[in-house]
């Protein structure tokens, strides 16, 4: 049986709008009426009766509130916990979208009244005893209530999530929450693409330095794995090099600092392997075995002095990413722990194999765990790391994702469930011109604490363990027992069960960051606390939502993605039927022929968006008709197209 009209869309917008701005209940309750009933989802039912409580006693209905009033109901975990809670608060683009999708939640409900109509039709003629007289007529009145183009069904989704959670930038400690704030109002960009760089940055400066240990038996690296999807022009370089620039000023400090150093180990170790071989040439020379014996063993013995003479390594705290792996690996050997930071997505052409015949992604694998990475060369010694701690954070085109994707091994070796995946919404077309600057007082701070953490872990004498309290212990188990379930087949995440596998791991290692740029000026060995897990959970529930839509996003088709450009044709022209060749003029880059329409009118065909109806023959003899194709109502709608054009409000 067919499941009852509705849209899950439509519904969690209305709900979000009302989580943003409770301001905009009056007008979202005249449209959608005043029976929560209306709603097809019973979850969404028990959150909308709970809004309506906390609005009418004055509380904001936030994730925070909101969740405790259902907590203490005992439906928090019925309507699908905080991280759902948190998903509706980012659904709605504007809160003012919320008017417009309650139209279509109620225009779902009076569907779904009239299939009840229908069935109780069906039941009365099989039956005596109803007033088919009165049920007929309440039939007719019910059907008077829809026109023909409101009969279309709503359409199903092209495998695209809905409008995405902003990151929760107050999870940050103070002065990265202000630092990250202050470059997105600068550069006119998503927050997200700031704090991811600025989670890279904190992970650059702990991993491999610092571990941290839940319950007996379980530890984790705090190194991350960070990617950042945004399209061209925007912006990614600037807002890279304001989140990273003070790593690179620390690295080239230390660089500067052990010159001196590096280069009188390097003479002192050439004058002494110079020592050994002038012997050995008198040793080469000697006329009788004797003395030739002698001179051998001081030339040895010369020798072992050189090879004691050690030459420090010029300090390293990042690496570029188009290095191969093979040198990745050796860096690794050499330092145990490396950022590789950037705006471009050249490293994953590297894990592709761009300079292999097949693609390397052992480096990568081990330089996330921390396992025992050894690379045997021939021709000179061979390369060891005990245990590796690297942290990659990237900014690139979307359209990278897709490649990655499709390298061997990438998904079935675990190297996808590795990455924290971000997908903000473009800005682009709707950035303001003139904005203030970063605060010098924030600049300033940020750069300071960062600077500070940064030397006080590298001057660990080894790396060291911080534990979790016995609240925090307690809240990552709960998340366990939260997470489990969603793994199976039928759960919400067993599509990506590889990547929610490590989520908790994540979640920890988020925490562990966030406890030490809590505690840049000391005490930052004391125990993890509850309140921190919760905010490291709150990023996790972030990222979770954007892993779903990020790996949608990979395994989209070509076909998927020429639908989703006459979407936006349609969209943007408002045009209510058309033809392919109007396609072919307008998008010829993609569809540069009548034909290559095809695959992507039938997709769309398929999905309800547009409708295929044939035309007059034409009176060109032999010509097949051509077929017009008419667009679903809602996908011309003026209100859907205000949204389209108004970008997603930053964090609140």
């Amino acid at each position: 049986m067919s499941e009852a009209p509705n849209s899950t869309e439509a519904e969690q917008i209305v709900i979000g709008a009302v989580m943003a701005d409770p301001a905009v209940l009056d007008e979202v309750e005249k449209e959608l009426g005043q029976d929560p009933a209306v709603f097809y989802r019973p979850a969404h039912e028990t959150i909308w009766r709970a809004i309506l409580i906390l609005v009418e006693a004055g509380t904001p209905p936030d994730p925070v509130f909101l969740s405790d009033h259902l907590d203490k109901a005992g439906d928090l975990q019925r309507v699908g916990g905080r991280s759902y809670l948190h998903t509706l608060y980012g659904a709605a683009p504007t809160a003012r979208s919320g008017q417009y999708y309650a139209t279509i939640v109620r225009e779902h409900a009076k569907r779904r009244q009239i299939a009840e109509l229908g069935t109780r039709l069906i039941q009365a003629a099989r039956e005596s005893g109803e007033d088919h007289d009165e049920l007929l007529a309440t039939a007719r009145q019910a059907l008077d209530l829809t026109t023909v183009e409101e009969r279309w069904p709503a359409a199903t989704p092209l495998g695209q999530q809905g409008p995405l959670p902003t990151f929760p930038v107050n999870a940050l400690p103070t002065w990265v929450a202000e630092q990250v704030s202050a470059v997105a109002e600068f550069t006119q960009t998503p927050a997200d693409m700031a704090a991811a760089m600025a989670l890279a940055s904190l992970s650059t400066a702990a991993g491999g330095r610092v571990h941290v240990q839940i319950r007996d038996g379980w530890v984790e690296q705090t190194n991350l794995y960070l990617v950042v999807a945004m399209p061209p022009a925007s912006r990614k370089s600037d807002v890279f090099a304001a989140m990273t620039r003070p790593i690179y000023d620390i690295e080239a400090a230390l660089q500067e600092n052990a010159r001196s150093s590096i280069i009188e180990a390097t003479v002192e170790k050439e004058a002494a392997e110079a020592r050994a071989e002038a012997v050995m040439t008198k040793a080469r020379k000697a006329d009788d075995s004797v003395s030739a014996a002698s001179l051998v063993a001081e030339a040895s013995g010369l020798r072992m002095d050189a090879d004691a003479i050690t030459v420090p390594p010029v300090p390293r705290l990042t690496a570029d990413d188009d290095l191969t792996t093979e040198t990745l690996t050796k860096l690794l050997a050499i330092h145990g722990r490396l950022g590789v930071l950037s705006p471009e997505g050249d490293l994953f052409d590297v894990i592709a194999g761009r300079y292999s015949s097949r693609p390397n992604l052992g480096v990568f694998l081990k330089g996330h765990k921390g396992e025992r990475l050894r690379a045997e060369r021939i021709t000179r010694d061979t390369d060891f790391a005990e245990k590796p701690a690297l942290t990659i954070g990237i900014t690139l085109q979307p359209t990278v994702l897709t490649d990655l994707a499709q390298t061997p091994g990438a998904r079935g070796r675990g190297l996808m469930a590795r990455f924290l995946f971000s997908l903000p919404a473009s800005t682009v077309g709707y950035r303001k011109v003139v904005v203030p600057p970063v605060p010098e007082q924030t600049s300033r701070s940020y750069e300071s604490r960062l600077t500070t953490l940064i030397h006080t872990l590298r001057n660990l004498p080894e790396a060291t363990t911080i534990k979790c309290s016995g609240p925090a212990d307690q809240a990552v188990i709960k998340l366990q027992q939260d997470v489990e379930p969603k793994l199976r087949p039928e759960g919400t995440l067993g599509h990506i069960d590889d990547w929610a596998g490590k989520y908790v791991g994540a979640v920890t290692r988020i925490a562990a960051l966030l406890h030490l740029a809590d505690r840049v000026t000391g005490h930052w060995g004391e125990p993890i606390e509850a309140s921190t897990i919760e905010r490291a959970i709150s990023i996790g529930e972030y990222y979770t939502a954007h892993a779903l839509a990020a790996f949608d996003r990979m395994e989209a088709d070509e076909n998927t993605e020429k639908a989703e450009l006459v979407l936006d044709w349609i969209r943007r022209t408002k045009v209510t039927s058309f033809k392919a060749h109007e396609l072919v003029t307008a998008r010829r880059r993609a569809f540069p022929t009548v034909s290559s329409t095809g695959p992507a009118l039938r997709l769309l065909e398929e999905h309800g968006f547009v409708r295929a109806l044939l035309s007059e023959r034409s009176g060109t003899r032999g010509r097949q008709p051509a077929t017009t194709y008419r667009a679903h109502p809602a996908v011309t709608a003026e209100e859907e197209s205000e949204m389209a054009r108004t970008p997603p409000k930053s964090p609140r």
